[in-house]
């Protein structure tokens, strides 16, 4: 590790080299660090398998049964299964903001003549990259709740999980960049991500959800990634009353308020070194 963060902190350290190289740099670290720890990998793709396998055929013959047009659960899940995948990817790789503070590779970068923005860049960058491999590599199982991609239709679903994928490491960034506990971090999770991802309409429509639970998931911007992805998989299934286009507009927005919010948390220059 101590050779890793002298030959990166020696690559950022050069005034002249801008901005993409140092970013670069960061970027990937974050991925060649990410698939070293093999157990994360698999958990990463297992967990969410396991539980749309498990939690699917629970709920197959009673949700058809209830107006889902015919649909089976475990078609009508897989969107969620992938935000969940593309959720769990972008927030846990932030929480090597909090690995890199306690082992002072952090503050060698923070004292390098780079920008902030260059960590925020990098950061963001490489985990919203392993998380949209993470969820492509997800789609081998779409052929099995009879998804047939044409290339225009794989690429925007690619482009969908790019886009969740950016926005939530950028939101993973906000909460972990003034933390120094992963243990905070985890609370976090449970108290806010989790039930983010639960209103999403990932486990049940929108439109039969109460009426205060519809108000809330009409105001989370999840909502509408989870929806774009099963527009695109099974069309003319889309529960939030607007179009493909209407559902990528809200995404991009989500991307980009986070994104800016991340570079805001990043130089407000609150980090402290590590005791």
């Amino acid at each position: 590790m101590a050779t890793q963060t002298q030959t990166l902190a020696a690559t950022l350290a050069p005034a002249s080299a801008g901005v993409m190289t140092p970013a670069w740099s960061l970027w990937w670290r974050e991925v060649v660090r990410f698939y070293r720890q093999r157990a994360r990998v698999v958990g990463v793709i297992a967990s969410p398998l396991l539980f749309w396998i498990v939690i699917g055929s629970g709920f197959g013959t009673s949700f058809r049964s209830h107006g889902a047009g015919g649909q089976h659960y475990l078609a009508f899940f897989f969107p969620g299964a992938l935000t969940m995948i593309v959720l769990f990817t972008a927030i846990f790789t932030m929480m090597s903001v909090i690995e890199d503070r306690k082992e002072g590779f952090l503050l060698s970068v923070l004292v390098a003549p780079v920008s902030r923005s260059v960590i925020v860049l990098g950061k963001v960058l490489g985990g919203a990259t392993l998380a949209t491999l993470q969820g492509v590599i997800f789609l081998i199982f779409a052929p099995a709740v009879g998804v047939r991609f044409t290339l225009v239709g794989f690429g925007l679903t690619v482009l969908s999980i790019f886009l969740l994928s950016f926005s939530l490491t950028a939101l993973g960034f906000i909460i972990a960049w003034p933390m120094d506990s992963t243990q905070a971090f985890h609370a976090i999770i449970n108290l806010f991500l989790i039930p983010l991802w639960l209103l999403s309409g990932a486990l049940f429509p929108l439109s039969g959800a109460s009426l205060w639970l519809r108000l809330i998931m009409r105001i989370n911007p999840l909502t509408y990634g989870t929806d774009a992805l099963r527009s695109l998989m099974f069309p003319g299934s889309s529960s939030t009353d607007l179009s493909l286009a209407g559902n990528f507009a809200v995404l991009a927005l989500f991307t980009l308020v986070m994104f800016g919010l991340s570079f805001l948390v990043a130089n407000r220059r609150t980090t402290k070194p590590a005791a």
